[in-house]
């Protein structure tokens, strides 16, 4: 999705969701940014988890891992700036290698990118001789180079059952495999280790807690989360597939289960839905802020770089997602 919001307009977002000196601040930095972006030919990428005046401020473009991923296939820009974790600025890299990519912190990382490795996955296929491996996108460049085809929460059902293969090995994210699992006669071996910290926290019981207190409760999970949470919600999807879900329900109160900027984001654009429940942040999305985005596009500092014999092999299994979704 396009973003081109006035200050005005981005003032109107922000505001219910920040202290007065906050939003004062932030506009003051967004405005910096704006005039950097313009003057390097930068477009950002803004993923769904971003905190508000992150995501509608200076993002070009928002959505979840795979719009954002063919996004930045089809930018004009000399740079992109990539507002998201590591693995995704990695993913802008391989698909544009002429470009500089970018990111406002280094360290802002991914526990299901960190539970895996490109020589743990030569080690699974050593077990599993001439299994496809279908890899989750929320892991690094040298994973995505031992692997067959990417694919994201959005499409992973779509990209396993057009395999042409009744056993599919499925990396890194355990929780997404089970899920997934559910819905296909395939026979899908996980990778036992990957888990994300924000989706593993939530229960069952958490739904139940909240269903006695909204008996018209509207519940979406991620399905990052274990299957006793997506069994007991109404709707499992991506981030994307989320909003989408909402803007067709006529019920009121909406209980969103994943990363908590999620809700903030999702207030402004249905001022008639009433946000509510837990709240679990990423502390790695949430070391993207306007200041560090600031920093990095004035000294034009943290550029993500994959090595081209890594690049090359990953964006094959990238552009085979492409092509199977």
């Amino acid at each position: 999705m396009k973003l081109n919001l006035t200050l005005e307009e981005v003032k109107q977002k922000i505001s219910p969701l920040l202290m007065p000196n906050e939003v004062e601040e932030a506009l003051e930095l967004i405005q910096e940014i704006r005039s950097l972006k313009k003057k390097k030919n930068v477009v950002v990428l803004g993923h769904n988890y971003m905190t508000p005046d992150v995501y509608y401020g200076v993002s070009d473009f928002i959505g979840d891992s795979l719009g954002l991923s063919k996004k930045a296939t089809e930018v004009d820009a000399d740079i992109i700036l990539f507002n998201g974790v590591h693995f995704m600025a990695e993913t802008a890299s391989i698909l544009n290698p002429d470009k500089k990519v970018l990111i406002a912190d280094l360290n802002a990382g991914c526990s299901l990118a960190e539970s895996i490795t490109g020589e743990d996955v030569r080690e699974i296929k050593k077990q599993y001789p001439g299994i496809p491996v279908v890899t989750y996108i929320n892991c690094t460049a040298e994973v995505k180079a031992e692997t067959d085809v990417c694919c994201t929460s959005a499409n992973a059902l779509k990209i396993i059952q057009n395999i042409p293969s009744e056993t599919v090995i499925f990396l890194p994210d355990v929780y997404l495999a089970k899920n997934i699992q559910k819905q296909t006669k395939k026979k899908i071996i996980p990778w036992e280790k990957g888990k994300c910290i924000v989706h593993e926290q939530y229960t069952s019981e958490d739904i139940m807690y909240y269903r006695k207190q909204f008996p018209d409760l509207l519940v979406i999970a991620h399905p990052e989360c274990n299957t006793d949470v997506t069994e007991a919600s109404d709707f499992t999807g991506s981030t994307s597939q989320m909003a989408d879900f909402i803007r067709k329900s006529t019920k009121k109160n909406v209980l969103l289960v994943t990363e908590c900027s999620m809700a903030d984001n999702l207030r402004s654009e249905f001022p008639d839905k009433n946000f509510i429940g837990t709240c679990h942040t990423c502390p790695h999305m949430k070391k993207i802020t306007l200041r560090k985005i600031r920093d990095a596009l004035l000294y034009e500092q943290y550029e993500v770089k994959v090595p081209p014999e890594i690049a090359e092999k990953a964006r094959k299994a990238i552009l085979r997602m492409f092509e199977l979704s």
